[in-house]
C-alpha cells in the first residue's frame, strides 16, 4: 500500500469522540471503532491486518514511538501525543492512551489504544516540542532526539509522563 502525501488539511475530533483500536503484539489492526475508520479514511477492510504505523505521520519524532513501544513490551501504559496520517493525507492529533490486554495467564495478548481530542494548550506545547526533536533527529539520527526530550524534562522537573499528563 502507497503512503499517502501528507497534506496540511487537519481533521479535529468532536470532544466526546474516542477513537478505540486494537493491535496484535506486533502491531498490527485486530480491531478500530466507527470513530477510528471514519476518521482515518481507509475502509475497516483496508485497516483490517495491517501495521499500525500506516497511520504514522512523518512530522512524528521516532523517539516518541520507541518510548511507546518500550512501555507497553513492558506491560505499561502510556499517554502520548500523536500526529496521525489519514488515507487523503489529511491529519489528526490525538491524547493516546494505550495499554496492554493480558491473557488468563498474565501474558500480554494484545495491545488496546484510546485516543481523544487533545487540548489546545497541551498542542502548543506538542507541535514546537516535536518539530525539535525532529530536527534533531534528522541532525543525530533517533538516539540524538530521545536524549534532547531526556534534556528537555531533565531541564523541567519532570518525568515523561508528568509531563504528558499536565498538558491535557
Amino acid at each position: 500500500m502507497t503512503r499517502p502525501q501528507p497534506r496540511a488539511t487537519e481533521r479535529t475530533l468532536k470532544e466526546d469522540d474516542f477513537i478505540v483500536s486494537k493491535t496484535d503484539l506486533k502491531g498490527r489492526i485486530i480491531y478500530g471503532n466507527k470513530t477510528f475508520i471514519k476518521i482515518s479514511g481507509y475502509s475497516e477492510e483496508e485497516l483490517l491486518n495491517k501495521p499500525h504505523s500506516i497511520l504514522r505521520h512523518p512530522d512524528m519524532p521516532k523517539a516518541i514511538f520507541k518510548l511507546l513501544w518500550e512501555r507497553v513490551q513492558n506491560g505499561k501504559e502510556i499517554f502520548a501525543y500523536v500526529k496521525n496520517l489519514c488515507k487523503d493525507g489529511a491529519y489528526y492529533w490525538v491524547l493516546a492512551n494505550v495499554t496492554v490486554t493480558f491473557d488468563s495467564n498474565g501474558k500480554p495478548r494484545d495491545y488496546h489504544s484510546v485516543r481523544r481530542k487533545p487540548t489546545e494548550k497541551a498542542l502548543e506545547t506538542i507541535k514546537p516540542l516535536y518539530e525539535k526533536l525532529l530536527a534533531e533527529e534528522k541532525r543525530g539520527g533517533m538516539e540524538a532526539s530521545e536524549q534532547l526530550l531526556k534534556k528537555i524534562l531533565k531541564e523541567k522537573g519532570v518525568g515523561y509522563d508528568e509531563f504528558v499528563l499536565g498538558l491535557q
